[in-house]
């Protein structure tokens, strides 16, 4: 073969190692299906991957609620809220509550804004009033302003907890927003505190969209973690591939690998373990006659099984692998797969060891 096509080979092996995946590339689709017929796993293409998870994330986002109701954020600056450190005396209490009167009055003749500034002047008299703060809150809501409503509910909950009012207001506030599940939490509070009619039918609107919301979370938790799953499993196979990459590139095909020491040694089974192949020990020495006549036989059948892992220990270089072999005569031939020994030849017995690699070899 032309030496200038092998290296032309040799370099397109080594880009194909350091990256698998141009193996996906459709002019390469006659070389990927002869690799894959002869049992070759190829990593999954990265465009495929990103494929999945952007239609995960279609799924994900494929919720549809009634928003008829929802309106834009008002974004005014915040209203006047008072002193709360004010000491607020019997007067100014009666002076609130005529304040309070004008405002309602307002409220019913469809005056908002004239409403607002009464309630308001009310507040400032008497700032620690939670109905007073709770009522300029419902007057927000029918301006379509619920973060002022929501404002004036937060202060009302905050002097009193059990403000059945201010947790009413405020869940309408929010479902204004479109935040439905905090808005059916605080209405549901409310409830509880003070049922009526009106937070019955403000819930009948909100609960629908909280359940949906609620179900496309555990849909989407659901798909997350599957989605999780999947990559990791995706990284368990990219790492057993590099693995298997590394382990590949340790062996040598149709060759006999030299052995010097026993590290060496420990990481060609290793290599042979993690891709499924026979390992056949040989032990050798350059004083030895029997072994000079088998050695071309060793070698030729390297080159007739590529798939096994030839290897060669001299035991005078390598004096620690043959000690812990238990090497007593040579040349000796130990079968071994999966880190463990499965046979063994010894002596220059051409037949049985021919015949012993061609049995372990087809059944590998």
């Amino acid at each position: 073969m032309d030496a200038a096509k092998v290296a032309e080979l040799n370099e397109f092996i080594a880009k194909v190692k350091s990256n698998p995946s141009i193996l996906h590339n459709p002019s390469l689709a006659f070389f990927k299906s002869y690799l894959q017929s002869l049992g070759a796993r190829i990593p999954t293409d990265p465009k495929m991957e990103t494929k999945e998870q952007f239609d995960d994330d279609m799924v994900e986002s494929d919720i549809e609620l009634d928003d008829a109701d929802v309106v834009e954020p008002d974004n005014d600056p915040p209203q006047q809220m008072g002193d709360p450190s004010v000491e607020v005396t019997e007067e100014m209490q009666d002076a609130a509550q005529l304040a309070k009167s004008r405002a309602m009055d307002a409220v019913s003749e469809g005056k908002l804004d004239e409403a607002i500034d009464h309630i308001t002047e009310a507040i400032m008299l008497n700032p620690t009033s939670a109905i007073l703060k709770a009522s300029r809150a419902s007057i927000f809501v029918k301006l379509n302003k619920p973060n002022a409503a929501i404002r004036d509910a937060n202060a009302a909950i905050e002097i009193n907890p059990d403000s059945a009012k201010g947790y009413k207001i405020r869940g309408t506030a929010k479902a204004m927003l479109g935040h439905w599940e905090e808005a059916a939490s605080d209405l549901h509070i409310a409830s509880k505190l003070d049922y009526d009619e009106e937070i019955g039918l403000v819930l009948k609107k909100v609960e629908p969209n909280a359940r949906k919301i609620e179900e496309h979370r555990k849909k989407y938790q659901r798909l997350h973690k599957e989605r999780e799953m999947k990559r990791a499993e995706h990284e368990r196979q990219r790492q057993a591939e590099a693995r298997e990459r590394d382990a590949l590139s340790a062996l040598k095909d149709g060759q006999v690998i030299g052995i010097h020491a026993a590290s060496e040694l420990e990481t060609k089974l290793n290599a042979a373990s993690r891709t499924s192949r026979l390992a056949i020990l040989y032990f050798t020495a350059t004083w030895c006659g029997p072994c000079r006549m088998i050695s071309p036989l060793y070698t030729s059948l390297a080159e007739k099984y590529p798939k096994v892992v030839f290897t060669k220990i001299d035991i005078d270089a390598a004096r620690d692998v043959a000690a812990s072999w238990n090497i007593s005569s040579v040349p000796a031939f130990f079968f071994v797969r999966n880190g463990k020994e499965i046979d063994k030849v010894v002596g220059a017995d051409k037949a049985a060891l021919e015949k012993k690699i061609a049995q372990y070899a087809a059944s590998a």
